[in-house]
């Protein structure tokens, strides 16, 4: 029996440079060559791949996305309990959607008209493959769990600013393919066609096709600051008949526009490795991140307390016992290491707690958040998100929310369209009534205890 003792870019059958042939199903394609990171797993080493490979995958790794659809699939026995087909789905969605899966590496055609390149070739088969068993995925869900997928897919395309944004709006544009690549892209050509049992598409549709949101999405990338994006959005309004006269209805709509999630879902298979995080920070994001320090620790506390992570109410982050951080880094499915210095509570780990603590319904950690997003405090300022933080906070009768939306009202502020005099009156009346007496004094107090006052 042949024992394998290559470490290199192989399976112990073939040399590295040959692409070995695809299982049953697979047309007799040729996969893509892994590296020994991505086929000698085993349960020791598996929660340091996965976080390894959801790192690269949030960067737009073609191969760590489909890598993280393989093991999410669990087609290794040693990944059983990483099983999950609504994440497996995810990341296929984003190496389908992903432009180095598909923009050819080598124009040079053979005789007969094939791809010459090797390469072109097996990321070819890779997403061929993918199509399918994304497909099996999705005709296994219900609406719930295909609506997870797609605001998983929006929230990640998000992260990645421009380029995200412009992906987007591929996805709902009928002139590209369904997955965002060209038309006439061979793996698209096939999965748009209509099979002889049913006349049903060969792939499942999971973005419906819109004008609205691509013109949506193309001006979410406009507001990145991109120059190239600005040229693609007149693009679009160019390449058909009545496109541009969505322009003022879709800046209304793009002003108030908030990504599906606070921050990834950190849940967790059973016996699995958490979901966690692995989005790029921007420079905007790590000053905010800074400022952390100007918010009362009070608002951590209470959060902390609100995830029944701890009964006591802690007043500076150095109160904090290891065994409740412990407790917060596992609910966010972060890796503990136990070393000395990840006792003390990071600036972000007070994000994520008021975060959480705002996203299970404490009306307290939601009024905090949106004051932080007014303000530019852990997170950068964005009003859309303030307000929205705001509704939630009012729903359970935070009359200090109340205050602040009729506020919002009034004034108009950027990222709030819905700008009605009459709304803000009687949000105005119903804060009062609640025991809050509304002056522009308060409000601003409440908007500058953040940043001005930190120790109040």
């Amino acid at each position: 029996m042949a024992v394998c003792v290559s470490l290199t870019l192989s399976g112990c059958d073939r040399p590295w440079w040959k692409w070995g042939r695809g299982g049953p199903g697979d047309e007799g394609g040729y996969s893509c060559p892994r590296p020994a990171l991505m086929q000698n797993a085993g349960f020791n080493d598996q929660e340091f791949e996965i976080r390894y490979f959801r790192r690269a995958a949030f960067k737009n790794d073609f191969f760590a996305q489909l890598e993280l659809a393989d093991r999410y699939a669990a087609e290794k026995s040693t990944d059983k309990n990483l099983e999950d087909p609504i994440e497996g789905s995810v990341w296929l969605v984003m190496a389908l959607a992903n432009q180095e899966g598909y923009a050819p590496m080598n124009r040079i055609l053979t005789n007969d008209g094939k791809l010459a390149s090797r390469y072109d070739k097996c990321r070819a088969f890779e997403r061929a493959r993918a199509y399918r068993r994304l497909d099996r995925n999705l005709a296994m869900m219900d609406m719930s769990e295909r609506d997870k997928v797609r605001d998983r897919v929006v929230y990640i395309l998000s992260t990645l600013g421009a380029d995200g944004f412009r992906t987007l709006g591929r996805l709902y544009d009928v002139q590209y393919g369904p997955m965002g690549e060209p038309a006439d892209n061979r793996e698209a050509v096939r999965a748009m066609m209509r099979n002889s049992d049913d006349g049903r598409r060969n792939v499942r549709s999971l973005f419906q096709r819109s004008d609205v949101d691509a013109y949506l999405y193309n001006y979410k990338a406009t507001e990145t600051g991109d120059v190239g994006a600005y040229v693609l959005l007149k693009d679009f309004e160019r390449s058909a008949g009545d496109r541009k006269d969505y322009a003022s209805f879709v800046v209304g709509k793009a002003k108030r526009w908030v990504a599906p999630y606070e921050f990834y879902p950190p849940e967790a298979p059973g016996g699995g490795v958490p979901h966690s995080d692995e989005s790029i920070r921007s420079d905007a994001q790590d000053y905010a991140l800074i400022r952390m320090e100007e918010l009362p620790f009070v608002h951590v506390g209470r959060a902390l307390v609100y995830l029944d992570l701890t009964q006591t109410l802690y007043s500076s982050p150095s109160e904090v016992p290891a065994d409740t951080l412990t407790g917060l880094r596992a609910i966010l499915g972060k890796a503990t290491t136990g070393r000395a210095e990840m006792v003390r509570m990071t600036n972000a780990e007070k994000l994520r707690a008021i975060q959480l603590a705002a996203i299970n319904g404490s009306s307290q950690a939601q009024l905090a958040l949106a004051v932080m997003y007014s303000e530019g405090v852990g997170v950068p300022a964005d009003y859309a998100r303030a307000f929205y933080w705001y509704q939630q906070a009012e729903k359970q009768g935070s009359p200090e929310a109340r205050f602040a939306m009729s506020t919002y009202f009034a004034l108009g502020l950027a990222g709030v369209a819905d700008q009605s005099k009459a709304s803000a009156v009687v949000l105005r009346l119903d804060s009062a009534m609640g025991g809050y007496r509304p002056s522009a004094q308060r409000l601003r107090a409440i908007l500058e205890q953040v940043s001005r006052n930190p120790n109040g």
